[in-house]
């Protein structure tokens, strides 16, 4: 198990781009920090989640 959000997720072995499909994300719209490390968007499909990470998903937001 990992947290993402703060909330537990079984994503242990996939990669960050797979999480994002699979929970409904547009990873050109969002910026994900693993272990407090901004990971690049070029790096999402080979990053692997581990067991224990921290995974912070943030979603920008237009307005005005």
């Amino acid at each position: 198990m990992l947290k993402v959000n703060g909330e537990d997720a079984d994503a242990a072995g996939r990669t960050v781009a797979e999480y994002l499909a699979s929970a409904g994300f547009n990873a050109a719209r969002v910026v994900v920090e693993l272990n407090e490390a901004v990971v690049p968007k070029g790096r999402y499909a080979d990053t692997v989640l581990r067991d224990g990470d921290q995974v912070e998903v943030v979603c920008f937001m237009g307005g005005g």
